[in-house]
C-alpha cells in the first residue's frame, strides 16, 4: 500500500502561532489561563494543562491572578470590555485573518449594511464575529440555509459578505452567486483562510488519486470536518484524533491512502499515524498461518450477504449468516425510521439481504446493517426517479432549520422549506412522522433535495383544470378558508382560490372578515361570478334565508310593538336595533307627544324603549318607528 501524506498537513499559521505563544508563557513561568480551548485538539490542550496552562470555559471560570490568552478564534467586544474592566493581562493570539473579518463586521455595523456571515453559528470563530457588530446579521451554514432569508427589513440597506475562515469552498463559491444575483452590488470580502483554501484544495486533489483518505484531527475541529467532507465526496475516508484509533481492517484492499490533517492538529501526532500505517503496510507480526486464515475470511467490510434471522429483540436483530461469526443488526441500522419496532418488523426466519459494517474476530461478531444494503438500491432508484421525473414517497423524520429530513428507500433526502408547501410560512413540523409524495430534484452523491411543492403545484394545476372546466355561476362547492384579508376571506374551491367579499360574508356589518371566518374553517359557498380571462373566481357565502328582511317581514309586520336598544342618535331622532342588520328611525317628531328640542335630552345609546313599527320600505331598506303612539292619550290618526 502506498501512503501519501499532503503537504498542507497540521498547524496553520494562526494555530502555531497561538500555541507557540500560550508555550512560551508557560515555559517562563507565568500563570496562563486561556478562553475556551486553546485550539480543537485534545491532546495539546492535555499537553497544556500539564504545564499548569488553565482552561476556562468562562469569564467566571478565569481564576484570579492569572493571565489570560485569547485563542485564535478570537472573543467579541463585549468580551474584550470585561477583560478590560478588571484590570487583567491579556495576550491577544487571534489569528490576523479573523481580526480582518471582525474589522469588516465592525465596519458593517457603522455603516448599517446588512452582514452575511458564511459558517457555523456555533462556532466560536463566528460568534465573535457577529460580537463585532451592532447592526442586522445574518449566518447561513450553505446554500439552502442561505435561501430561506426573506432578506434585509430595510430593502435599500448595502450588504457585507464574509466567510469563516474554514468555510468550504465550494460552499462558498455557490452562495456568492446567489448573494451577487439577489442583491445589487454586494461587497464581498474573500475571508477564506490562504492555508485553509489550500489545504481543501490538495485534499480534494489526493482523493482523487486514492482508494482511502485519513484525515487527522480532533472531532470538535471545524476545519477538519470540512477536509473529512471533502474527501468524502471522492473515496472512502476514515477521520482519527490519534493512530489508536486505527485498525489493520481499514485498509483491506486498499492500493494508495492519502493522509492530512486539519489546522489545529499537531505533527507529532500526523507522524504516529503515519508510523502506525506503515507497520500496517509491513504486516511484520501477521505469521503466515494468520496470513492464510486472514485471506479465506468470508466475510469483509461491505459485503452484501444473505442471513436467516435467529433471534428479535427490541434493541437488534440476531442473523446467522454461514459463518462461525455470530451476525446481528442493531436497530439503529434497520431502519432510519425512528417508529419502526423491530419485533414487528422481522421475526425468526425471515431471510434478509445486509451489508456488513464491521467484523470483530475476537469476540466472534459481525456488525450488519439492512438500511445501508436497502441505501444501495435506493441510489440507483433515486437516480433515476430524478432523470425521469418519478414521484416517490418519503417518510418525513424531522423538521429542522430549513426544512425537512425524510426517507427514500434508505436514502436521505433534505427538503427545503421553500418545497416544502405551497404556501411560505406553513408550520412544517406538522409534516413529522407522516408520509409524502416527493419529487428528487437534485441527486449529487450524498446530496439528494426533494420537493414535496413540486407534487402538490402539478396536483393543484390538474385541479384548476378541472374547475375551469365545470365552473359556472351559481354553482356551490364545499371550500376551505386559505386567507383572510381587509377586504374578505380568499376559499379553496378546488384548486382555485375565489375571493368572499367581506360584504357578502354576513348580512350584518362586520369590520372584519375574522368576526365570521377563520383559517381552516370548512364553508358552503356558491359562485357570484367569474372572469374566465384572469382566471378570478367571485363567491357568496351569505344565505338568503339569513337575510334579516325576509326575517323583518315575517317576524315584523306592521303594526308590531317590541322593546329594543337605542343604537346611535342623531340630530333627526334616534336608531333603535330590530334585528342584526336592520335598525329603525324614531323620528325626533315620534319620540314624544311633548316637543323635543335635542335627541340626546330625552334618549341615550344602550337605552331600552318600547316602539311600534308604523312604515316598511323594502325596496329602499327603511323602517319607521314610533314611541309617541304609545304614549297614553295619542290617537291613531296622531301615530299613523
Amino acid at each position: 500500500m502506498e501512503i501519501v501524506k499532503a503537504k498542507t498537513a497540521g498547524f496553520c499559521f494562526g494555530v502555531d502561532r497561538a500555541v507557540k505563544l500560550t508555550d512560551s508563557l508557560a515555559d517562563a513561568g507565568h500563570k496562563v489561563a486561556t478562553l475556551g480551548p486553546l485550539i480543537h485538539n485534545p491532546q495539546c490542550v492535555a499537553r497544556l494543562e500539564q504545564k499548569g496552562v488553565v482552561t476556562a470555559h468562562s469569564m467566571e471560570e478565569l481564576p484570579s491572578g492569572y493571565e489570560v490568552v485569547i485563542r485564535s478564534h478570537g472573543v467579541d467586544e463585549k468580551t474584550y470590555d470585561a477583560l478590560a474592566a478588571k484590570g487583567l493581562t491579556v495576550h491577544d493570539a487571534t489569528c490576523p485573518f479573523v481580526a480582518k473579518i471582525q474589522r469588516i463586521a465592525k465596519e458593517a455595523g457603522e455603516k448599517g449594511a446588512l452582514l452575511l456571515i458564511a459558517g457555523d453559528k456555533s462556532h466560536p470563530e463566528v460568534q465573535g464575529i457577529v460580537g463585532h457588530t451592532r447592526g442586522e446579521v445574518f449566518v447561513f451554514s450553505d446554500l439552502m440555509e442561505l435561501e430561506t432569508f426573506s432578506g434585509p427589513e430595510n430593502v435599500k440597506k448595502s450588504v457585507y459578505v464574509v466567510a469563516q475562515t474554514t468555510f468550504q469552498i465550494t460552499k462558498w463559491l455557490e452562495s456568492v452567486k446567489f448573494i451577487k444575483k439577489l442583491y445589487t452590488n454586494p461587497k464581498v470580502f474573500d475571508t477564506i483562510c490562504n492555508a485553509t483554501w489550500a489545504r481543501q484544495q490538495e485534499t480534494e486533489e489526493l482523493a482523487h488519486k486514492c482508494d482511502l483518505m485519513v484525515v487527522i484531527g480532533g472531532r470538535d475541529s471545524s476545519n477538519t470536518q470540512k477536509l473529512v467532507k471533502v474527501a468524502g465526496n471522492h473515496c472512502k475516508t476514515i477521520a482519527v484524533e490519534t493512530a489508536a484509533e486505527l485498525s489493520a481492517e481499514d485498509f483491506a484492499d486498499v492500493r494508495c491512502a492519502g493522509v492530512t490533517a486539519g489546522a489545529s492538529t499537531p505533527s507529532s501526532i500526523i507522524e504516529e499515524v503515519l508510523n502506525k500505517m506503515s507497520e500496517t503496510v509491513q504486516n511484520e507480526e501477521l505469521s503466515f498461518a494468520e496470513m492464510i486464515e486472514q485471506s479465506m475470511k468470508p466475510v469483509f467490510n461491505g459485503k452484501v450477504v444473505t442471513g436467516v434471522v435467529t433471534g428479535v429483540s427490541p434493541s437488534e436483530v440476531t442473523v446467522d449468516i454461514g459463518t462461525k461469526q455470530t451476525g446481528f443488526v442493531a436497530s439503529s441500522e434497520w431502519s432510519d425510521d425512528p417508529s419502526v419496532k423491530l419485533e414487528e418488523a422481522v421475526k425468526k426466519g425471515d431471510e434478509l439481504e445486509l451489508v456488513v459494517v464491521k467484523v470483530n474476530d475476537q469476540e466472534g461478531t459481525v456488525a450488519l446493517s439492512k438500511k445501508r444494503f436497502e441505501a444501495r438500491a435506493g441510489a440507483e432508484e433515486l437516480e433515476k426517479a430524478a432523470e425521469e421525473g418519478t414521484v416517490l414517497e418519503a417518510n418525513i423524520t424531522e423538521a429542522v432549520k430549513g426544512g425537512l429530513v425524510g426517507f427514500v428507500k434508505g436514502i436521505k433526502v433534505f427538503i427545503p422549506a421553500s418545497q416544502a408547501s405551497l404556501r411560505r410560512g406553513e408550520d412544517l413540523s406538522q409534516l413529522v412522522k407522516t408520509k409524502a409524495n416527493i419529487r428528487i430534484i437534485e441527486c449529487n452523491g450524498r446530496r439528494v433535495i426533494g420537493s414535496i411543492r413540486a407534487v402538490l403545484a402539478e396536483k393543484v394545476a390538474a385541479a384548476k383544470d378541472a374547475f375551469w372546466s365545470e365552473a359556472e355561476v351559481g354553482k356551490h362547492y364545499e371550500g376551505v378558508v386559505k386567507n383572510l384579508t381587509d377586504y374578505g376571506a380568499f376559499v379553496d374551491v378546488g384548486g382555485v382560490d375565489g375571493l368572499v367579499h367581506i360584504s357578502e360574508l354576513s348580512w350584518d356589518r362586520i369590520k372584519h372578515p375574522s368576526e365570521v371566518l377563520k383559517v381552516g374553517d370548512t364553508i358552503e359557498v356558491y359562485i357570484k361570478s367569474l372572469d374566465t380571462e384572469n382566471q378570478k373566481v367571485s363567491l357568496g357565502y351569505k344565505k338568503s334565508e339569513d337575510n334579516p328582511w325576509e326575517r323583518l317581514k315575517n317576524e315584523f309586520p306592521v303594526g308590531s310593538i317590541f322593546r329594543a336598544p337605542v343604537v346611535s342618535t342623531t340630530k333627526f331622532g334616534a336608531f333603535v336595533r330590530i334585528l342584526p342588520g336592520i335598525d329603525g328611525l324614531v323620528h325626533i317628531s315620534e319620540i314624544s307627544n311633548d316637543r323635543v328640542e335635542k335627541v340626546t335630552d330625552v334618549l341615550n345609546v344602550g337605552d331600552e324603549v318600547e316602539v311600534k313599527l308604523i312604515e316598511a320600505d323594502f325596496d329602499k331598506h327603511r323602517v319607521g318607528l314610533s314611541m309617541k303612539a304609545l304614549l297614553n292619550g295619542a290617537d291613531e290618526e296622531t301615530a299613523e
